[in-house]
């Protein structure tokens, strides 16, 4: 196998979905990690060093490439969506093309980019990895992409995410950035006619937990009025993962109704914690949950506030699903993912 280095740039971000699949994905590796100067580490990695004096994109388009050179043109393992585009021994992974499919989503800017980098570095690299056959079918038909040069590599589910014997609270769960086609809009109003229609208990609260760009919220104006003076609905901002796993224990219901995911790795937590889900039936959803979640049309106001009242009140559906969920969420192991990244590095000699 030809000598590999991995591209660290996501050692400098917070840890949500891509970044968590990275620091996992490269800690069960044998190869080292080059990551731009920081201040707070996101994931430890033993084998790890700085390099370089830029940050971000710039840091990966241009001293990454002349780290990579110096040590003699390894194979650069890209595990975060982007690679440097000058660099010819590349292996990508794309975790989902949402940006390309709603560009109305995200910010001018990130299109133009993403637009420009992604399909080139796709082309040009040795291989892929993406995160769900979901997200392949998509990096073929947007990218024309063969699919012999995609391998799908599931996320894991952490040890650390499972049931710690806290009593359960009269609390519904989302986890995700705050973005429009994360569909929270549609989530609040389904909670909010299950309560205008005594569906659920009156003294039920919805917790949406995860950071979110000020610009972005600045735009939403609907969501604004929704949640404004109410009691009952709860934005926790950004929370570290020991906050999140406490969250996951002490919810009851744990929804997610996004329009778009590449794999969508809150659902599997909230299992492996014991929470029951209830999940979107878009995009690489039913994938991951398999028969382990109650499925719900995410565009249907009526479907979501159904689907959580029938979850919340009946409690041999709720005993079944968090069986089933626990179940469902050991099948996905880190191990088995990185150790399926490496077979498929170890045929590059």
């Amino acid at each position: 196998m030809e000598k590999v280095i991995i591209n660290g740039k996501f050692i400098s971000q917070k840890l949500t979905g891509v970044q968590r699949f990275a620091c996992e994905i490269s800690i069960r590796l044998p190869f080292p990690a080059i990551h731009p100067p920081i201040r707070e580490y996101s994931c430890h990695i033993d084998n790890s060093m700085e390099f370089g004096f830029l940050k971000g994109n710039l840091w990966e388009q241009f001293h990454l490439p002349q780290f990579a050179l110096l040590k003699g043109k390894p194979i650069l393992l890209n595990l975060g969506n982007t690679a440097p585009l000058l660099y010819h021994k590349n292996i990508i992974t794309i975790h989902d093309l949402a940006w390309l499919r709603y560009p109305q989503y995200f910010s001018k800017n990130f299109v133009r980019f993403y637009s420009f980098l992604v399909p080139k570095i796709a082309r040009r690299a040795l291989h892929i990895f993406t995160v769900s056959n979901f997200s392949k079918r998509e990096i073929m038909e947007l990218l024309n992409i063969d699919q012999d040069k995609i391998t799908v590599v599931y996320n894991g589910v952490s040890d650390k995410f499972k049931p710690m014997g806290i009593e359960k609270e009269n609390l519904i769960l989302t986890v995700a950035t705050l973005q429009p086609y994360k569909n929270m809009e549609n989530l609040i109003k389904g909670f909010l006619l299950a309560k205008e229609r005594n569906l659920i208990p009156g003294n039920y609260k919805l917790t949406l937990a995860g950071g979110f760009n000020r610009k972005v919220f600045s735009t939403l104006g609907d969501f604004k009025k929704l949640i404004n003076g109410r009691d009952d609905i709860i934005l926790t901002g950004y929370l570290n993962e020991k906050e999140l796993i406490g969250l996951y224990n002490r919810a009851r219901v744990f929804v997610f109704v996004s329009l778009y995911e590449g794999f969508g790795l809150p659902p599997l937590e909230a299992m492996a914690c014991g929470t029951p889900v209830i999940l979107s039936n878009r995009a690489s959803l039913p994938e991951v949950g398999g028969d382990a979640a109650l499925y719900v049309d995410p565009l249907s106001i009526e479907d979501i506030a159904e689907k959580i009242a029938l979850l919340v009140n009946d409690l041999s559906l709720w005993e079944e699903l968090r069986r089933k969920g626990m179940e469902r969420a050991r099948k996905f192991k880190w191990e088995d993912s990185a150790g399926k990244i490496l077979e498929v590095l170890r045929n590059f000699d």
